[in-house]
């Protein structure tokens, strides 16, 4: 596997080491040519949109934002500083846990999020033994409250790598916490098919609802006495970046894989949960070192191999901004190798159509959507772009 921020986030980069996937230099994203794109791909996609990549912020190894309170974006940079986005760039930090937080192999603060009314904020990191911790603040008239912390869920980690760290706020207002499989290579612990462990899934919870949280009662296996609760997919490998359609509600999982495969999986808003997307199993739609394909396998929307650049995919957005409306309706992604920013046109679980938007955002770690609908694009090297119209 590759490290993200060696090219580890199964960025262990091909030249560098995937293992780092975003520590190191939290490699991520891949290089994907239109010859490389899904089997299911169309013929004829629909010509692409135009962009440009506009540089609005120099930060730190940022690795993940948020839309926040009145209309800001508020950046995380991998020691463990978040600092907030104005037109004059990113200015001092709202937080600082550089402290609390390592940042070996794929480690670091890894996610940020705000539930719906902006009354909390989250953050997902690793501490200084390599816990995953993911932690709550108040949040009053746009400010953190760092009395109110508290602690609300914490995954031990066998290896620095694979440890994922992207958190989320469904359409149904409980958190998504993803977690890798617990890191080395190919999974040498079984995690990903294991419904026992946290590791290698994607969690759904509900923070609010109890201490330090309370369960969903539609979890897929909270009647299920050989599975955690908490879980909602399972069969991931480093599940580094994914996002909700803010227009649909639709799931899409950047799933990084471990030498020959990325993939992209999606899931329909009416999902009820418990999708299998088949690691160690399977990597994309291919059985993993004489894997057997499990019964229930969700196989991925879209793959690609690493025939080209790419190493590390890095999960976006399907864009509903109004600034670029060719783009409108697109999920946009890219992969930490490569850099080279991507979409797929995707119908009823279906991709149509993918495209290559012809600019580069260099090693690209995570992406970013306002309030607005508009997409940022955040390069482990310090650069945050906004994706404007060409």
């Amino acid at each position: 596997m590759t490290s993200r921020f060696t090219a580890s986030r199964r960025i262990t980069v091909k030249v560098r080491t995937r293992s780092s996937a975003i520590i190191g230099t939290i490699c991520l994203v891949a290089s994907l040519a239109l010859t490389t794109a899904s089997a299911d791909e169309p013929a004829a996609p629909r010509q692409a949109a135009k962009i440009a990549l506009k540089n609005v912020a120099k930060a730190q190894n940022p690795t993940a934002g948020a839309a926040g309170p009145g209309g800001t974006v508020w950046i995380a940079e991998r020691a463990g500083t978040v600092r907030t986005l104005d037109d004059q760039g990113l200015g001092d930090p709202v937080l600082d846990i550089s402290d609390e937080t390592t940042t070996d192999g794929e480690r670091g603060l890894l996610g940020i999020a705000f539930d719906k009314d902006f009354a909390h904020f989250y953050i997902s990191f690793t501490d200084l033994e390599g816990t995953s911790t993911v932690d709550e603040f108040a949040v009053r008239d746009g400010k953190l409250q760092p009395d109110t912390r508290r602690t609300v869920l914490t995954q031990s980690q066998p290896y620095s790598n694979h440890n994922g760290g992207d958190i989320k706020f469904g359409p149904d207002g409980y958190l998504y916490i993803a977690l890798g499989d617990g890191g080395s290579g190919g999974d040498p612990h079984g995690n990903g098919q294991n419904l026992d462990t946290l590791l290698g899934k994607l969690l759904r919870i509900d923070p609010s609802g109890g201490e330090p949280y309370a369960i969903p009662p539609d979890n897929p296996f909270v009647d299920d006495p050989n599975a955690k609760d908490e879980i909602w997919a399972y069969g991931l490998r480093n599940p580094w970046r994914f996002s909700f359609d803010a227009a649909t509600g639709d799931l899409l999982i950047g799933d990084v894989g471990q030498n020959d495969w990325e993939e992209i999986d999606w899931a329909p808003a009416d999902s009820k949960g418990g999708e299998n997307y088949g690691w160690s199993q399977m990597e994309g739609t291919h059985p993993f070192r004489g894997g057997t394909e499990p019964a229930n396998h969700v196989p991925p929307v879209h793959e690609y191999d690493r025939t080209n650049l790419g190493c590390s995919v890095t999960g976006g957005y399907v864009y509903r901004g109004d600034a670029i409306p060719d783009l409108k309706g697109q999920y946009v992604f890219s992969d930490y190798c490569d850099g080279t920013i991507r979409s797929l046109q995707i119908e009823n679980g279906k991709v149509t159509g993918a495209n290559d938007l012809g600019v580069n955002g260099g090693e690209v770690i995570s992406f970013v959507q306002g309030g607005d609908g508009e997409l940022y694009a955040l390069a482990i090297g310090g650069t945050v772009s906004r994706i404007d119209p060409a």
